[in-house]
């Protein structure tokens, strides 16, 4: 088939690829001209410094040139396509809505262009972003409106995460797919056809409705989950003694009616899905007059999870923030990524320098670039206080606390390179749970503060606490 992806950000490109991994002949589109040439070469390098998702680059330079081909011309999707897939932008607004202007900027000049086409064969334009409930009936209004000739209109949510992006759009546990026709669904049972009538994978066809409905009530359930594991059972671990966390999440989801997803507590979920789609699903449910406590709940002890840490580092460990260096490990919102999008670490940054700290050594494998972008200077002046570090053991020389805010997997032996560090960080700040031995740590002098566990002073000869001094 001949399929055009409008799009090329985290969703739009791993689709491309894939689509065109499984023999399609795919058209990406991009009005980013510097994006399409960086694609375009195929070099992992390049293509990385966008879209950093493990085994991406190795597909697109497999099938560049023979299935996969990126362009900036648009009117490139008029003639001969078969599938029109929608993977566009759709931030939120600061109530909470989704802004669709970029959205309804390019479905209208998809119109026009669409609306002039020779080829009169069936074209289905398939919303994959996620996208307000509804809101494929309005592409269907506005391709009307421009007498689009014979088209179908669908709702196909995508549903992976990132860093197993490309495994997950290989194997997906479910593909959703919306239409109103049997012309339409056949279109896109063409796409998909290594999924339908699989063992496995639930193919699952319904109302475009209905499929929207399917993306925000998923994200919105697993962000309360991640919530109730952060808001109760880590509560539970910090405030009463001698209860282990991950006992208690062992001995609790070893019921298999529940999961062990998300029972990993931490400082907070991020990234680029969770936090806006459960506000754009309390924004929608409130105009129908639905009372959406339980989902504003939710958001909000996700919220409060991001900076707690901080607050708990200066009431239970006494710890003075002002004119401190504090070492942060991870800026990227979970491992494996270099989307700094909703990162936990975006309001940790913030709040240690609200709290006045002198600078601030940052360390991240992927997502150097994106936070100097995120942090900007020029967008705050205290961001001139970040220095952004090679390794972790340049951001912990000199520090005098470290916090670890992402679940990069090298940060789990970090024990051993704080032994190896001239000038030690005395308070570990640990928001994932990442040091296992920790104890050691105690005996030689340090303090440790974890989420889920209760603060523990090191075992430090003598009454002086360096870390409490102005230095």
């Amino acid at each position: 088939m001949k399929i055009i992806v409008v799009g090329t950000g985290y969703v739009g490109l791993v689709h491309a690829a894939v689509c065109s991994e499984y023999g399609h002949e795919v058209y990406a589109y991009d009005n980013d001209l510097e994006k399409v040439n960086a694609f375009s070469t195929g070099k992992a390098e390049n293509i990385e410094s966008y879209v950093n998702e493990p085994g991406l680059s190795n597909i697109i330079r497999e099938t560049l040139g023979r299935y996969l081909f990126f362009s900036t011309y648009f009117e490139s999707i008029a003639e001969g396509s078969d599938v029109i897939f929608l993977c566009l932008p759709t931030p939120p607004n600061l109530d909470g809505s989704t802004d669709l202007s970029i959205y309804n900027t390019v479905v209208e000049l998809m119109a026009q262009i669409l609306a002039r086409r020779r080829d009169k064969r069936r074209v289905v334009i398939v919303n994959k972003s996620t996208v307000p409930i509804g809101t494929t009936r309005h592409l269907q209004r506005i391709l009307s409106q421009h007498k689009v000739p014979n088209f179908g209109i669908a709702s196909n949510p995508e549903f992976l995460a990132e860093g197993t992006a490309v495994d997950q759009a290989r194997r997906p546990d479910r593909v959703v797919v919306g239409c109103d026709y049997e012309e339409d669904f056949k279109n896109l049972r063409r796409v998909y056809s290594q999924f339908v009538n699989h063992v496995r994978i639930k193919y699952i066809e319904t109302t475009p409705e209905t499929a929207e409905s399917i993306k925000y009530v998923a994200n919105t359930m697993l962000l309360t989950y991640i919530s109730f594991w952060n808001g109760v059972g880590a509560k539970i671990g910090e405030r009463i003694s001698n209860v282990k966390i991950d006992d208690l999440r062992i001995g609790v989801t070893a019921d298999e009616r529940i999961s062990t997803w998300g029972s990993f507590v931490s400082n907070g979920a991020g990234g680029s899905c969770f936090g806006k789609d459960i506000r754009s699903l309390i924004y929608q449910l409130r105009r129908l007059d639905v009372n959406t406590k339980m989902l504003e709940a939710s958001y909000e002890v996700n919220e409060y999870q991001k900076i707690y840490l901080v607050e708990r580092a200066i009431t239970e460990a006494g710890f003075e923030f002002n004119n401190k260096t504090v070492a942060v490990l991870g800026l990227a919102f979970k491992k494996q990524t270099n989307d700094m999008r909703d990162a936990s670490s975006i309001r940790v940054i913030e709040s240690l320098l609200g709290k006045g700290v002198a600078k601030i050594n940052a360390y991240d494998p992927l997502a150097i670039e994106a936070a100097k972008s995120v942090f900007s200077p020029l967008k705050n002046i205290l961001f001139e206080k970040i220095v952004y570090c090679q390794t972790p053991k340049e951001a912990l020389e000199g520090s005098h606390a470290v916090f670890i805010s992402s679940d990069c997997d090298e940060f789990r032996g970090l024990s051993g390179t704080i032994e190896n560090v001239v000038n030690l960080p005395y308070l570990i700040i640990d928001g994932r749970r990442m040091i296992p031995d920790y104890q050691e740590l105690i005996n030689k002098g340090y303090d440790y503060l974890a989420v889920g566990a209760s603060y523990i002073r090191g075992n430090a000869k003598g009454e002086e606490r360096p870390h409490l001094k102005v230095l």
